[in-house]
């Protein structure tokens, strides 16, 4: 097993056995209603626009969200609204598979695949590695299937992005809204300092 995919076993062990599946899929209202990490009261918001698909989307959630997470969003000062922003098909189909988990569950989902994103993004079956790492998750395969056949829910993710594109002028990923600024990916050290500059 790669050190990746062991990060990923870990990952879901930590949220629920992988042999419990989920008792359903959810809604479509409730896969595309906001996602945030973090206390939903907390007075600084970070929004963030990602692909799954995006290598620098990734390098964010492996490397810089974790500290941001440890100062700013345990700590209760910032929370993160996760919006969706596919650059293809297959980012498009991870991110209905994580909205039909449970809410719960969805942070845990995108940082899985996240990590294991070279492996699916890449595979001449993307799908079919990604419905592997669902099930570590819980999700059968036919959970899968009925999530990716959801019309409503693939075009209520391309809204988002649209919407992203028409509120903030988004164009490239991951583009982050902090105190109403858009920033592209940084380093730790500065985005400490536009959070220091919106919690003021």
């Amino acid at each position: 097993m790669t050190r990746p995919l062991r990060f990923v076993v870990a990952l879901f062990a930590g949220v629920l056995l992988p042999s419990i599946a989920f008792a359903e899929i959810l809604s479509t209202e409730e896969a595309l209603s906001e996602r945030v990490l973090g206390n939903p009261e907390a007075p600084v918001t970070i929004i963030e626009y990602a692909s799954l698909t995006c290598p620098h989307c990734a390098s964010f959630h492996m490397e810089t969200l974790p500290q941001i997470t440890k100062e700013w969003i345990e700590t209760g000062k910032a929370k993160l609204i996760y919006r969706d922003y596919p650059l293809d098909k297959y980012a498009a189909s991870a991110a209905m598979i994580a909205r039909c988990a449970p809410k719960d569950r969805y942070f845990t989902f995108v940082s899985a695949f996240y990590a294991q994103q070279k492996n699916w993004s890449s595979a001449n079956d993307p799908i079919k590695i990604l419905t592997q790492l669902a099930g570590l998750g819980g999700m059968s395969k036919a959970d899968v299937d009925a999530c990716l056949a959801n019309e409503a829910l693939q075009d209520g993710i391309l809204q988002m992005r649209l919407d992203g594109q028409m509120e903030y002028e988004v164009n490239s990923t991951p583009s982050f809204i902090i105190g109403g600024k858009k920033v592209t990916n940084m380093s730790y050290a500065d985005f400490n300092d536009l959070l220091e500059d919106a919690a003021k």
